[in-house]
């Protein structure tokens, strides 16, 4: 059964778009409560799509492979699996959007926005790189 990959699109799609306002000619512009704002907007993107990446490894895994890759699979282990299955490049990689995420949660701190912010510009590229491997992949 294939999987309806439209929410993934349509989130990294999102991300993409607010990555390009961030970077525009007009960013320079914008008001310090405006940057923060747009900021904001980035992390909250990165956070939804980052969510239904591995979301959607675990359904992949779960269809493709078996049961074993559901509920309860660390997430070491999840992106182990979507590794072998060429379905993401590199582990360790997916694990520092893993603890960039589980960042995002905690007290807000204008440094930490700021990695993460500069987390989800390379994010965008693999997320991306994901939704390729899916398309592929969904049968």
């Amino acid at each position: 059964m294939a999987l309806d990959l439209s929410s993934l699109k349509n989130s990294i799609l999102s991300l993409e778009e607010a990555l390009q306002v961030a970077k525009s000619e007009k960013a320079s512009l914008y008001s310090e409560a405006e940057k923060k704002v747009i900021k904001a907007g980035v992390i909250q993107s990165f956070e939804f799509v980052y969510e239904l990446c591995w979301k959607f490894m675990r359904r992949w895994l779960e269809t493709n492979v078996g049961r074993l890759y559901g509920e309860g699979v660390p997430r070491r282990e999840l992106f182990r699996m979507a590794r072998e299955n060429h379905l993401i490049a590199d582990v360790d990689v997916w694990m520092g959007y893993h603890k960039a995420r589980n960042n995002t949660s905690h007290a807000y701190n204008s440094a930490k926005a700021e990695e993460i912010f500069n987390v989800s510009r390379v994010f965008l590229e693999d997320a991306k790189s994901f939704l390729a491997e899916m398309e592929k992949r969904n049968a």
